[in-house]
C-alpha cells in the first residue's frame, strides 16, 4: 500500500485526513508538527506528503522545502485553511505542490493526492 505522511497541529484534521486515507487503502503516518514530520520522513519511505501550511512549531512552507531537498520533485499537498494557496508555486522548489483549502472534502484530497503523484511521474496505486 502506499504510505503518506500527514503533517497538521490540529487533531482533529489529522484524524479525518487519516481515516479519509486508511478507508481508501494508504498507509498513514500523522506528525503533529514540522519537526516532527520531518523526523518521520527521514526515517521511513513515503509516496506522497500533505502538509499544513501553518503549523505551531514551523512554517508548512519550510516542512515542504525540507522534504523536497531530500528527494526533488516529491509529490506533497499543501493545505490550509487561513490563506489563498497560489504562491505555493513560486516558491523556490515547490514547483508542482498540488494546493488545497480548508475545508475540503474527502473526495476532494483524494484528487490532489493523485494529482501530487501524476504531476511527480508517478501514480498511488490506492483505489479511490
Amino acid at each position: 500500500m502506499p504510505c503518506v505522511l500527514v503533517v497538521d497541529d490540529q487533531k482533529d484534521v489529522r484524524a479525518m485526513v487519516s481515516i479519509v486515507l486508511r478507508v481508501n487503502r494508504y498507509d498513514v503516518v500523522e506528525a503533529e508538527s514540522g519537526a516532527g514530520g520531518l523526523k518521520a520522513f527521514d526515517e521511513n519511505v513515503f509516496d506522497a506528503a500533505i502538509v499544513d501550511i501553518f503549523l505551531t512549531d514551523t512554517s508548512g512552507i519550510e516542512v515542504m522545502a525540507a522534504i523536497r531537498e531530500r528527494v526533488p520533485g516529491f509529490p506533497i499537498v499543501a493545505v490550509s485553511g487561513m490563506t489563498a494557496l497560489d504562491f505555493i508555486g513560486e516558491a523556490p522548489g515547490l514547483d508542482g505542490v498540488v494546493c488545497l483549502q480548508k475545508p475540503f472534502r474527502p473526495n476532494d484530497l483524494l484528487q490532489a493526492l493523485r494529482k501530487a503523484q501524476g504531476d511527480a511521474g508517478g501514480e498511488l496505486s490506492a483505489a479511490v
